[in-house]
């Protein structure tokens, strides 16, 4: 359940399982030492936040997870994939970041011993539900932490550079997840509809539609 803003490239025809995300990081994404930029949202989110434990679920090349630990969190990076994880791991050393635990996981059926104080994740999807799937990220906020939500805004189907596009099933948007965010439980801080250029290694600029929902755990 890798996720990653330059990481998008999907099969509509198969189960997003173990196999399918090893086999995505060893033939469709090649090995490439640069570092990647993380996702803008986390420091205009989080710019404001104590740092404290993080859980990034579905990490895929770490730029999340590096950068967390960088700006003073105590990261635990989760993702099916080990090659993705691999590759996180020596981006990491190679940016000289430490205090990020890297955890091969399938978070569809993973749960953590603990909880944490940031839950994050970033266009991940497991072969479960996306909305299922953030709920399960929620159940793992502690009181008063952080749910931090990036994901494809549902309707917008732009080529991501491989020919394809995410799959419906993979796609949000703010009002679908601030849905299953109890309000007597949660504040929701933010919740929007986001486009953005990116660059794209060897073409055109893309443009990313993304759903951002940021929430606060009353209890």
């Amino acid at each position: 359940m890798s996720g990653h803003q330059h990481d998008h490239g999907h099969d509509h025809q198969h189960e997003f399982d173990k196999a399918y995300w090893e086999r995505h990081w060893r033939e469709d994404r090649p090995a490439d030492p640069t570092p990647l930029p993380a996702n803008p949202y986390l420091e205009r989110e989080l710019a404001d936040l104590t740092p404290g434990t993080a859980l990034d679920a579905g990490c895929g090349a770490g730029a999340e997870a590096i950068w967390l630990a960088a700006h003073g969190w105590r990261v635990t990076a989760a993702d099916i994939s080990a090659e993705a994880l691999g590759r996180a791991a020596g981006r990491a050393a190679a940016a000289g970041v430490d205090g990020v635990g890297w955890v091969e996981a399938d978070l569809s059926s993973w749960t953590p011993a603990t909880s944490y104080d940031l839950v994050t994740t970033h266009y991940a999807h497991p072969a479960i539900p996306q909305l299922d799937f953030y709920d399960r990220l929620a159940g793992w906020v502690a009181p008063g932490g952080t749910l931090l939500v990036v994901g494809h805004l549902h309707g917008h189907h732009q080529d991501h550079g491989h020919g394809d596009q995410p799959p419906d099933a993979a796609t949000a948007t703010a009002a679908s997840v601030t849905a299953r965010l109890d309000g007597g439980v949660w504040e929701v801080v933010t919740a929007e509809e986001l486009a953005r250029t990116v660059d794209r290694p060897g073409g055109a600029p893309m443009t990313l539609h993304d759903v951002v929902v940021r929430a606060t755990r009353r209890t």
